[in-house]
Parts: structure tokens; sequence; C-alpha cells
């Protein structure tokens, strides 16, 4: 989360006006994340989210996000849901930004993830997974290796300003991840693609619910565990944790097992996803808009992660027993 866009308190009381959640009593912008305007709105029926949409996200895209988060709640995945209009509308207009409101889900994300935190994660993930199996729309996964090539060439000529060498790192890695290794025939569905600490909710160690699915899309479960392994098992030094891995992979597989050839190309799947969060953060780092409140993250911790995964030759390296 983050704000790019401002907006006026008449401007949004107006907006209000709309809808039959009270009045305004107060909002705020909030700065993490890096993708979307968000606020919390304070009314007098209760706390919501407003969020104005940005950057990589399509309009086109928003009803399969906002569709999805109905599906999701109708099976028993707890995540915040569409406010619609007094006219039935889920997606508005705001300060010329697509806008959704969405309820307020209780509980807070863990700054410092233990393994009990990971094994929640790993089973809220197959949870989602499997309750997004009858879910009727999809969407192709914008991120995946076809998209990365444009990323990099965003950012190669500044690369080594970040990095002395990173170009060069960079441009290895996206020529072997082209060269025709990454999976085609894993089991697929729709993923959350982003699950990181801070869009998954907790009230001691069980989840509340998880949030934000403006990456969501139609792709393997693998490389969402993949994405999980980087989100969820390094520490502040960007050690690999194996207990964390054991308990995020431990409790994913209880609700949904991976199959040997899953298994087989967790490894790689970890390893790409390393990428496409080290572009993406790359190219955001470079290009943060004069004024905006927001924090860019650092894309060398995705380096460090992505050497990690470089040195992996099995699921035993992520302390699985096969």
């Amino acid at each position: 989360m983050a704000v790019y866009t401002d907006v006026a308190a008449d401007e949004l009381a107006d907006f209000l006006k709309d809808y039959e959640i009270g009045e305004l009593l107060s909002y705020k912008g909030i700065a993490e994340g890096v993708e979307n305007s968000n606020f919390l709105l304070h009314t007098t029926s209760g706390s919501f989210i407003l969020t104005l949409y940005e950057k990589r996200v399509a309009k086109g895209d928003l009803p399969f996000f906002l569709s999805l988060m109905t599906h999701l709640a109708s099976r028993g995945v707890n995540c915040p849901q569409p406010v619609k209009d007094k006219s039935g509308e889920a997606l508005r207009t705001l300060a010329g930004r697509p806008a959704a409101i969405i309820t307020f889900l209780e509980g807070v994300w863990p700054r410092k993830p233990n393994a009990a935190h990971c094994a929640g994660a790993g089973k809220v993930l197959a949870e989602t997974h499997l309750a997004g199996a009858d879910f009727a729309m999809s969407r192709a996964n914008a991120l995946s290796v076809s998209g990365w090539r444009p990323l990099f060439d965003q950012a190669a000529a500044r690369a080594n300003e970040v990095q002395s060498g990173l170009h060069d790192f960079l441009g290895a890695e996206l020529d072997y991840l082209e060269s025709g290794v990454w999976p085609q025939h894993l089991p697929q569905g729709v993923i959350h693609a982003d699950l990181f600490p801070d869009n998954v909710f907790f009230l001691g160690d069980r989840v509340s619910g998880i949030i934000d699915f403006t990456f969501a899309c139609t792709d393997m479960f693998a490389y969402d565990v993949g994405i999980c392994l980087n989100a969820w098992c390094f520490e502040a030094d960007y050690s690999f944790n194996v207990t964390k891995a054991r308990a995020l992979l431990s409790a994913y597989g209880r609700e949904r097992p991976m199959s040997k050839a899953e298994e087989d190309a967790l490894p790689l799947l970890a390893r790409g996803s390393a990428l496409r969060f080290l572009l993406t953060r790359l190219v955001d780092f470079l290009n943060v808009p004069k004024g905006a409140l927001v924090r860019p993250k650092d894309p060398l911790e995705y380096v460090r992660k992505l050497r990690f995964h470089q040195s992996v030759s099995s699921i035993r390296d992520y302390g699985v027993l096969v």
C-alpha cells in the first residue's frame, strides 16, 4: 500500500454520499506497500479501506480482483469484501483513478514472522488455492517469465547505480530462465501471487484473514509457494531459515499435498519469483514519483535471496524430507 494520488476531504465526503456506510469522520493515507494509493477511512458506520488503483493495475482486471474476494469469502477464506454503492457498483472513479472501498479486516501482520506465523501462511495459501478451484474467471500472470524482460529493459541503464555488476547479474539470470527451463505443465489455478507478511493478518498465532489481491492471477500453485518461501523464510540478515520453511511447506501440504513434479520444480520457481520481485522493486526504486507517500523497498534484498536459490538443488534444501 502507498499514496501516489491524494484525495481532498470534501471530494471524498461527496464520494461517500453514494454509499450507505455513514458520514466521513476521518481518513489517512497508508504508506506501506508500493502499488496503489490506499486510505484508512473512519465513518459513522465503522472502518473501511479505500483503494485508488494505479501503476501496474489495469482497469480491465479490477472486476477479477473484486469478484475473487467475494468468491473466496463464500468458500470460507476470510478476506475483505468490496462495498457496493447505492446503485450496486463496487468499482467507481475518484480523483481520476479507478477506486473501490473494501471492508476493514481485524488483526495485525507480523513484523518478525516466527515458525507459527509461517505455518499459518502456508495453511491459508493452500486454502486459497483450493477455494479458487471453481472460480469462473481467469487472468494471465503479466509478471511471469514473459513480463520480466520488459522490466529489465526499464531498469537496465541504471541498474549498476544500485549495485555494481547488477546489470550483468540480472541479464544472465533472465537469459537462463527464458531458455526453456521454466515449467509448463504443473497444476494451476487462482494464486494470490503477493502473499507477503503484510498481506496476512493474525490474531495471536491464528490467521484472521488475507488482503491485497491486486496481483492475483491464474498460474502454477507451486509458483505461489515459491513466492511465500521468499517472503516468509529469510531472516533480517537474508539467511534462509529452514525451520520456518519446513513449517510453511508442511502446513501447505496438509491442506493441499504437492505432486512430485511440483516439489522437483520448487527451487526453480522460487528462483524465478525472486527475480520477479527483484525486477519490480528495482523499477520502483528507480522511479519513485516526486511527492508520493511511499517507502520503496530494497531491491538488493532479492539479489541475496536469488543467489541462495541459485545454490539449491532440491526441496530437501528447504527442510523437507523426501
